[in-house]
């Protein structure tokens, strides 16, 4: 019994090596990540991001400054645990958004949900995380919270913009839905004044100040073929269109049957100039290509495995930053 076992246990650990690597044309073996490798890479990413401030909650109003010059205005006598006002020191974790580089290594791409629940482009304005905790539980704001957002970080002020919030589904993509409040003066949302965006956010976790691209050509869908071994739950494709600094479109749709990724939401305007990304993880690195694009109707893109590169984190954000 105990060799029938040892004998299914290597043939079973025979199985998953085989089905996780591939031979490139060389013939050389090349295994693939799992979703956990890449979920990693993901987190290690957004947690290299990631600033921490700590305030008295008996402070009361308090303003924090972000690296990028987000002013963040807290009072600490809103603060809840339970619904039990808090005392004593709070943590803050903030998380600010502006480039397409820490957008796709992130995974925190600008799709945002129409009335339809379809899904198009966002042209962003920052993308936000905070999050006030004490002894690692999290905490509840009466009163809110507002930032001061610096404009030309983005291109500056953009009178169209408006609120959103992100919405993380169980597969842990983010997607972004219109933060719908009555108020006067503004003071429900965002407004632009001068060279500032003024948001005032009811509850922590993510937020966008942003508004839907706006493109009159006809659309079309698009499928994205990717090399094999990949799906899904191992890398992802983004589209970023050119001539958009703070824009990074994902593909949110694969089809398990024919192995491609799919913009199936028949937004993607006909003739429009972008860079199709394929993206995963290699030891711990980013495996990716990109390809220019000028989109034809019901376009099939396809990336191959000779095509691809590896690199840093840092490395991989200075290119996506880098395309036009």
């Amino acid at each position: 019994m105990n060799n029938l076992k040892h004998i299914f246990g290597t043939l079973l650990m025979a199985t998953l090596l085989f089905t996780s690597c591939t031979k490139n044309d060389d013939g050389d073996i090349i295994i693939r990540p799992s979703a956990e490798d890449f979920n990693e890479l993901k987190e290690a990413a957004l947690e290299n991001l990631t600033q921490n401030f700590q305030f008295n909650a008996e402070d009361g109003g308090v303003t924090l400054t972000s690296e990028k010059g987000v002013q963040i205005y807290i009072n600490g006598a809103c603060l809840t645990l339970n619904g039990n006002a808090v005392t004593g020191s709070v943590d803050l974790e903030f998380v600010e958004l502006f480039e397409k580089g820490n957008m796709l290594t992130t995974n925190k791409p600008t799709m945002g949900v129409l009335p339809n629940g379809d899904k198009a482009l966002l042209i962003s304005g920052g993308e936000f995380f905070v999050n006030a905790t004490q002894n690692g539980e999290n905490l509840e704001s009466t009163c809110g919270f507002q930032m001061s957002i610096p404009a030309d970080l983005t291109g500056g002020a953009d009178p169209e913009m408006i609120l959103w919030n992100g919405i993380i589904d169980e597969n842990g993509n983010l997607a972004w839905e219109e933060d719908k409040r009555d108020g006067a003066n503004g003071q429900d949302g965002v407004f632009a004044e001068g060279n500032q965006y003024y948001g005032f956010f009811q509850s922590f976790g993510w937020s966008n100040v942003d508004r839907f691209y706006n493109d009159p050509r006809p659309k079309t869908t698009i499928l994205v073929a990717v090399p094999e071994g990949y799906d899904n739950t191992n890398s992802s494709v983004f589209i970023s269109y050119d001539g958009e600094e703070t824009g990074l479109a994902n593909l949110d749709t694969y089809d398990v049957g024919s192995g491609l990724f799919s913009e199936h939401y028949g937004q993607i305007p006909i003739g429009l100039e972008c860079h199709i990304i394929f993206a995963t993880e290699d030891g711990d690195n980013w495996k990716y290509a990109i390809k220019a694009v000028t989109i034809a109707e019901n376009d099939i893109i396809t990336f191959t495995e000779g095509e691809t590169s590896v690199a840093t984190e840092a490395q991989l954000t200075t290119i996506i930053n880098g395309l036009p």
